[in-house]
């Protein structure tokens, strides 16, 4: 069985940056699609970036030129590279695993941005 184990989140300055890192253990990690998403209070959980299995990238578009999604399969984890934070990106960020159909999500990391 699949678990993934998020952290690196924080509190942090308007413009400063930080790296948040998911590990998986268990499951074929090398075959998944991984994501990162957002969920602030009362609202639905938002895809932030997503790295296929084949290493192909998608942001959306407020964190564009901003964020960075990684990852390294011989040690099963995913980052998520954030520069210039902005009050905006406050949020619990989950990580997500996505292989044959099948979801999994981590336990969030709370990223607080302070203006």
């Amino acid at each position: 069985q699949v678990q993934l184990q998020a952290s690196g989140g924080g509190l942090v300055q308007a413009g400063g940056c930080l790296r948040l890192s998911c590990a998986a253990s268990g499951g074929i990690f090398s075959r998944a699609d991984m994501g990162w998403y957002r969920q602030d209070p009362g609202k639905q959980r938002e895809l932030v970036a997503k790295v296929s299995a084949g290493g192909s990238t998608d942001y959306t578009d407020s964190v564009k030129g901003r964020f960075t999604i990684s990852r390294d399969n011989a040690k099963k984890t995913v980052y998520l590279q954030m520069n210039s934070l902005e009050p905006e990106d406050t949020g619990v960020y989950y990580c997500n695993e996505k292989l044959y159909g099948v979801d999994v999500w981590g336990k969030g990391t709370l990223v607080t941005v302070s203006s």
